[in-house]
């Protein structure tokens, strides 16, 4: 009989999260899943005490990943719907899940279990490395640990993110050397960011941009993105990166600095709703 038990500490999952990631036919956003589903709460089956899977949840309900191992007597689906059903006590409400068009599996057994779907973010991957043009004289500038409040007040003011999660966000950038900016007159009026991932997708850089509401249709983010996508590719790695599906100046930066999009991440409603 399989039991679910809530996971406290991650390292346990680690062998499942390895198997997690191999199953994906293309990389993951590394936003969503480096900085989202650590903050999730992580959910465990055991089988006769032996852990042949996970799930997490977030502080909103959905789901955001669900692995079993392919060596459990239990079928995926069942379990799957199990929990979506919200049938099991210690997990609790599940209101659906965002899952990704490069995770076969999991978009299957939710799409099983969905009353709506809909596209939530674009998700792009660099074909072939090139190097892009970019205007001469124009280059980001690493972030130094004495310029995190200026670059927490301008996400903050700029994308709404609250503050106390911006200043963990960006300080655990700042110590990686992985969030750079670009001034005018002595202004941050954008930045970027070229994540690398210790595990799992190794041979990617994922990349992020902000660019001030007064800034904007100036090509100022088709310039960072060429940066960012030149930058990454002197360090012999793939970029990666994800917009809103709402988000079209972000989606024609992209495709301009060379990244094409053949996955999407998706809002699934259960039918429990």
């Amino acid at each position: 009989m399989l039991e679910i038990k809530p996971i406290e500490n991650l390292e346990e999952i680690s062998t499942l999260k390895q198997a997690y990631f191999a199953q994906s036919t293309a990389p993951l956003d590394g936003m969503w899943h480096f900085g989202f589903v650590p903050m999730s709460t992580h959910f465990g089956f055991y089988e006769q005490e032996t852990l042949v899977g996970y799930c997490c949840i977030n502080g909103e309900g959905y789901m955001l990943q669900f692995y079993l191992s392919n060596d459990t007597k239990m079928d995926a689906k069942e379990l799957f719907t199990l929990i979506a059903e919200q049938n099991n006590s210690v997990i609790g409400a599940v209101n659906g899940a965002f899952v990704s068009t490069a995770e076969p599996q999991y978009l299957s057994l939710s799409l099983d279990n969905a009353s709506a779907v809909k596209v939530n973010s674009l998700m792009y991957k660099q074909k072939e490395a090139s190097k892009q043009s970019t205007i001469p004289g124009f280059e980001l500038k690493l972030a130094e640990s004495e310029q995190l409040e200026q670059f927490v007040e301008f996400a903050a003011t700029t994308i709404g993110a609250p503050e106390q999660w911006l200043t963990g966000y960006f300080g655990n950038l700042i110590n990686r050397k992985e969030l750079f900016g670009y001034w005018s007159e002595n202004e941050l009026i954008a930045t970027g960011e070229c994540r690398l991932f210790d595990e799992y997708q190794t041979g990617y850089a994922d990349l992020g941009m902000i660019v001030a509401q007064s800034q904007r249709g100036k090509g100022i983010a088709t310039q960072m993105l060429n940066w960012l996508v030149n930058s990454a590719n002197q360090r012999g790695l793939t970029p990666i990166c994800s917009t809103e599906s709402s988000n079209v100046g972000a989606q024609k930066a992209i495709k301009r600095a060379g990244l094409s999009s053949s996955n999407r991440i998706v809002q699934v409603e259960f039918n429990n709703k």
